[in-house]
């Protein structure tokens, strides 16, 4: 009969360099492994590359210029993930989705989606999935603003 296996999805891996922080790490070395870590997941990694970063930007990690520049790469490349090989918190990885039009994740999200792909055991499953949603939790902050009360209370409250 016919396989039929999910289309193999393409990935940028992006390993920031931060101007003034001291390194202590290789930063080839790095990206390599992040990399190696797509892979792992069977993630089709289509360019990897070191981008200088002067100042982490609250908003969405990188300024509107690297994140335009990074938009364009990944329309060119036709990728459906960015690897960003640094830790983002819930906002910057939900402003860089939406400004770049794919999904991103961070190395710890790229991490434990490992353990989660090859946990074999009911305790490692379970172990995995408690780290999960401890990791995803932060993330599920106002995505459900859309559900809240406009106003409410006791009877004598409206006006």
């Amino acid at each position: 009969m016919f396989e039929t296996q999910a289309p193999v999805q393409r990935a940028i891996v992006v390993h920031p360099i931060r101007s003034g922080a001291n390194q202590s790490h290789d930063p080839d070395l790095r990206l390599s492994e992040a990399a190696g870590l797509a892979i792992a997941l069977d993630l089709d990694v289509v360019e990897a590359r070191h981008e200088p970063v002067r100042q982490v930007k609250p908003g969405a990690y990188f300024g509107d210029g690297k994140l335009e520049m990074l938009k364009d790469l990944a329309q060119e490349l036709e990728c459906d993930v960015l690897i960003l090989d640094d830790q983002m918190s819930p906002v910057q990885q939900r402003n860089m989705e939406k400004a770049l039009n794919v999904k991103v994740i961070d190395r710890t999200g790229l991490i434990l989606e490992i353990f989660a792909r090859r946990a074999r055991t009911r305790e490692g499953k379970l172990q995995v999935e408690l780290a999960r949603q401890t990791y995803e939790r932060s993330r599920l902050v106002r995505t459900w603003t859309h559900l809240e009360r406009q106003r409410g209370g006791h009877r004598q409250n409206r006006r």
